[in-house]
């Protein structure tokens, strides 16, 4: 007998988190894997964002905080998003959470509930949909060019909808929205009366392309909730900092739903958002600067193997087609089993990943290219057998 809701039971564990700790069970084994599947940054938070943790707990910064978070940081955001995002708030419209997974669980918790439908523009990132299920709700998948550019995004429409979300740069695709497909987005909300979720949480890292804010469009102020955080920015990724804006209402009730769960963000990580924002943003661009080298070095590698790989224009993973070898769970599989690569299945992104596998190159170009060597003699002997 189990006691277990049958909510929770029907949700499924995190394929990347599992992933992951497949590869960190072979390693500590003593085997060389090389792990592409997780999405995080293998860059040391910046010193100055550390010392100024550091710095808090020892000023004593270790007790409650208010559950929307500490004004100052609610304030260096709001500057942020007014003069980076082109989004009029103030302090009061922010809410600071532990991590921006948070951030999109509490915004789905308060704007979906039972039998509603949110729009996915597919392939998404894989906490969406248990998100929506946790609500009571329904994903609805869009579909989307060889470009991963949404198609008939009108025909996704019901009486039922009520969220459409969108991720730019995307999680697992790279994909950046431009002007025009936003317009389209911010068209369909207006017209049905829709609310938009817009996780900007990979802005930063972003090649030669526009980040645009759908928020800061017109008609937009009060039905969108604009998400990011400090996690692949600045390489926090283990501090747990994220934070959302949008309607003086909704942020009531997302707040309303913290006071409830977690209370908060963590007091002293809190200051070290405040130095992030505040101060120098040297380590970043240099990060997004080696991530460009990685990206023009993987893709332009796997496109030499014969593997069709479209260029992503932001975050950091490849979202390469491995239909040739079957599907992007086969291919996993045999990546992990024949090359000791951990990689995670298109399948884990819902409608239309199927045939791809996402692979990070959040790691070094020393294991990208020993990655690329490994997929070589796979691929070779595969291709033999046939």
């Amino acid at each position: 007998m189990t006691l277990v809701s049958q909510r929770l039971a029907s949700i499924q564990e995190s394929p990347t988190m599992k992933i992951s700790a497949m590869a960190k069970r072979l390693n500590a084994n003593g085997l060389d894997v090389i792990d592409l599947g997780l999405g995080e940054p293998d860059f040391d938070t910046p010193k100055h964002i550390v010392e100024a943790g550091c710095n808090s707990i020892k000023a004593g910064d270790t007790h409650y905080a208010p559950t929307a978070g500490i004004p100052d940081l609610r304030q260096a955001i709001a500057e942020k998003l007014n003069a980076e995002n082109l989004l009029e708030v103030t302090s009061d419209d922010i809410v600071v959470t532990p991590g921006a997974k948070m951030a999109v669980f509490a915004a789905i918790q308060a704007l979906i509930q039972e039998g509603d439908e949110l729009v996915l523009i597919g392939p998404s990132w894989v906490s969406y949909e248990p998100c929506v299920a946790f609500a009571g709700g329904r994903v609805i998948w869009g579909k989307v060019d060889e470009n991963f550019m949404p198609e008939e995004l009108a025909e996704t429409i019901t009486t039922k909808t009520k969220v459409i979300l969108i991720n730019s740069p995307s999680n697992p695709t790279g994909a950046v929205l431009e002007k025009n497909v936003l317009k389209e987005v911010r068209d369909l909300a207006c017209d049905h009366d829709l609310a938009i979720i817009s996780d900007e949480i990979y802005e930063k890292i972003i090649y030669g392309k526009e980040h645009i804010s759908i928020g800061s469009m017109a008609g937009m102020e009060d039905r969108t909730v604009t998400i990011n955080g400090f996690s692949k920015a600045y390489a926090m990724t283990g501090w747990r900092l994220g934070y959302l804006t949008g309607s003086k209402e909704d942020m009531k009730w997302v707040s309303r739903l913290l006071s409830h769960s977690v209370s908060q963000a963590t007091t002293f990580v809190q200051k070290a958002g405040i130095a992030a924002l505040h101060g120098p943003q040297d380590d970043m661009k240099s990060m997004v600067n080696e991530f460009r080298a990685r990206r023009d070095m993987f893709v332009s590698s796997l496109r030499a193997l014969g593997i069709p790989c479209s260029m992503p224009e932001g975050a950091f993973y490849v979202f390469p087609d491995v239909s040739e070898f079957g599907n992007g769970d086969v291919f996993s599989e045999m990546l992990l089993r024949n090359s000791l690569i951990a990689a995670t299945p298109g399948s884990a992104f819902g409608s239309g990943g199927e045939k791809y596998v996402r692979l990070s190159y959040a790691t070094s170009q020393l294991r990208l290219n020993e990655a690329i060597n490994r997929i070589g003699k796979l691929l070779y002997q595969v291709r033999q057998k046939e």
